[in-house]
């Protein structure tokens, strides 16, 4: 899986999976400001507070990348942590690559996932499939730090095709009133690729190199 670290300089939309929860919660925990500790400590503390009694407890990413400067390719493996912390952590902080993400990355608000929707109704787990989602996510960050967009936009793509076959409902649902799909494959179509922030929606990521009518930008960021 890869996280970006962006610059919170727009009002992000709630329940869209760029982390604007766990953000909230890390705001109350540390007052405002991150603490001089080290990332992993930070993250792990954060993954306890924000799911403490909950029968089904979020993912590490958010955590991870709200902690984490840059682009960073987050390895997990069951055998270690549980698989729900990575076992490895591969960083790239370089200035040019973050100028160079942020000025190719384009975000489209699309809607928020409802009140209710859940991605975890159908689940087809395929050994096939999930091997094809981790090998989406190293070609990803091998196209970011490779500055490769049209490598980046078919991450993307074969991404957004491995969540359809493994848990169809993070894209078609009963409680979603927007049509995702084919949303999705007209821009994919028209643009280098493009992928949902998050499940049953959110933002509409594009890659391109030129201007995205209605969409805006993201400033990556690669410092504390």
């Amino acid at each position: 899986m890869v996280v970006v670290q962006i610059e919170p300089d727009f009002r992000p939309m709630d329940r869209s999976g760029i982390a604007s929860g766990t953000r909230h919660i890390a705001m109350k925990l540390w007052k405002g400001k991150l603490p001089a500790r080290p990332p992993e400590e930070l993250a792990r503390e954060l993954y306890e507070v924000e799911n403490r009694g909950k029968a089904e407890p979020s993912g590490s990413q958010d955590m991870i990348g709200l902690v984490y400067p840059g682009v960073n390719r987050l390895d997990y493996n069951f055998k270690i942590h549980g698989g729900v912390f990575p076992s490895h952590i591969e960083s790239c902080r370089r200035a040019k690559v973050a100028r160079w993400l942020s000025r190719i990355l384009h975000l489209i608000p699309v809607e928020p996932r409802p009140d209710g929707y859940s991605p975890l109704g159908i689940k087809n787990l395929t050994p096939k499939w999930v091997a094809q989602l981790g090998q989406s996510g190293q070609d990803c960050f091998a196209a970011i730090i490779n500055m490769d967009a049209k490598a980046l936009g078919l991450s993307l793509n074969r991404n957004m095709r491995c969540w359809e076959m493994l848990l169809p409902q993070v894209v078609r649902h009963p409680l979603l009133r927007v049509d995702l799909m084919p949303l999705l494959k007209a821009y994919q179509r028209q643009y280098l690729g493009a992928m949902y922030s998050g499940c049953g929606g959110g933002y509409l990521i594009v890659v391109s190199e030129e201007a995205v009518p209605g969409a805006f930008q993201v400033t990556v960021r690669t410092q504390k």
